[in-house]
């Protein structure tokens, strides 16, 4: 039995120097983005926010600090998963890299210039010049993610 979707979900930014850890996701949806996942049962968005960061990539969150947050039109694997209220955050970590084979491909620390890179791609991806065959393959940002890093302005030299 499927799990129904509940609408809410957090996004985590982990930053090291000018880096940011992205994760490319194993399954639907593909793409990178940040560590991010769905608020489950009757947890807080911050238990949530550690939570999913340790279990996609085995990091303890010390402190968070909100950032955004919003409804967005995005799909995901759960029943009736359609959109999600999000909330991101900013966090401090400690812990070592250790990521969870199921739900990532690659994990690894990115600068701008690779967002920037992920999101030309995914422009290409939106307009229809990518199949989705190509894109489960070598696939550029999440789409929900690559909306949340319009609002940041974290991909300012792509076409946005």
């Amino acid at each position: 039995m499927s799990k129904v979707c509940d609408h809410t979900s957090v996004g985590i930014l982990v930053w090291k120097s000018d880096t940011l850890l992205l994760i490319e996701r194993a399954r639907f949806p593909f793409g990178y983005a940040v560590p991010a996942g769905h608020v489950d049962g009757d947890e807080t968005y911050e238990v949530a926010a550690k939570r999913e960061l340790f279990e996609e990539v085995g990091l303890q969150a010390t402190s968070l600090r909100l950032l955004f947050e919003g409804r967005k039109e995005n799909l995901c694997r759960r029943e009736g998963g359609t959109w999600h209220y999000w909330k991101l955050y900013e966090a401090e970590v400690t812990g070592e890299l250790v990521p969870c084979k199921d739900e990532t491909k690659h994990v690894g620390w990115y600068a701008k210039e690779d967002l920037v890179r992920f999101a030309k791609r995914t422009e290409k991806y939106i307009a229809g010049d990518i199949s989705e065959q190509e894109w489960e393959q070598d696939p550029g940002l999440e789409l929900v993610m690559y909306e949340w890093f319009r609002e940041m302005g974290l991909c300012k030299f792509a076409s946005f």
